[in-house]
């Protein structure tokens, strides 16, 4: 069975995820943490390397363009991770949000190659960042970072990366108690209705995440290929004003 779209979101909203002991395993829990890592959205870590990195534009980045194919790039196994939480329940359930309008991905491109990204849920203010991925240096790195940008431009309130890694802390994240959380979630999403019924789930994740990732979901007319940021419009869409914008606030 599928996690029920609307229970799912309802969870998402009181401070709950679910997660799973391994790819194959038939479980999912629900994961409360008493210390929750959020990253700051006027807090982003903008290493001199990235920053330079992002002003190249060796990469280039879309949104919701690939959304199952970051999804099963996340729930790949790897030598460092030779497991996952992402059951195929949970991937299922993912899909049917991002269908939804609910789940969102950024996906970082070398030439026309998938080589990085991430994924997660957008409701009222608030992003829950779920999973990232590489598959070249850094490319992660510039996923978030476009992630930041755009929730800022959109009027994101808070980013929740649920728990702290040291690749986190590093981009700037900081852990706070469950108290403190579930004030700046409710602050986030206190707009957001989420009552039974079909309602709910036709609504979308909302204007921000509209704002937010709309204008890098573009598909190039003739080729189907992503398009490179420069052709999009609305806040900033270029690799110099996504790397502008974090050096004023870092």
């Amino acid at each position: 069975m599928m996690i029920d779209p609307l229970i799912l979101l309802q969870a998402y909203s009181i401070g709950v995820f679910p997660m799973s002991d391994d790819r194959d395993a038939r479980e999912v829990y629900w994961v409360e943490p008493k210390y929750r890592a959020v990253l700051p959205l006027d807090g982003f870590h903008l290493s001199h390397s990235l920053a330079k990195l992002i002003r190249r534009e060796r990469f280039h980045v879309t949104a919701n363009r690939a959304f199952g194919e970051i999804l099963a790039l996340c729930a790949e196994s790897v030598p460092d991770r030779p497991s996952t939480w992402i059951n195929h329940e949970i991937e299922r359930a993912y899909r049917d949000l991002h269908a939804r309008g609910f789940a969102h991905s950024v996906e970082v491109w070398e030439d026309d190659e998938l080589v990085g990204g991430l994924y997660g849920v957008a409701l009222g203010k608030a992003f829950f960042g779920e999973s990232m991925v590489s598959r070249r240096t850094d490319a992660s790195k510039v996923a978030l970072a476009w992630l930041v940008a755009r929730m800022r431009f959109g009027g994101f309130t808070l980013l929740d990366c649920q728990f702290m890694t040291d690749h986190l802390r590093s981009m700037g994240a900081i852990e706070i108690s469950q108290r403190d959380y579930l004030q700046l979630l409710g602050a986030a999403v206190g707009d957001v209705a989420l009552g039974a019924g079909a309602a709910p789930l036709s609504a979308g994740s909302g204007v921000a995440a509209e704002l937010a990732f709309a204008p890098l979901a573009a598909v190039a007319p003739d080729t189907g290929s992503p398009l490179p940021p420069s052709f999009t419009v609305s806040g900033p869409v270029s690799g110099h004003s996504i790397a502008q914008l974090l050096t004023h606030t870092s």
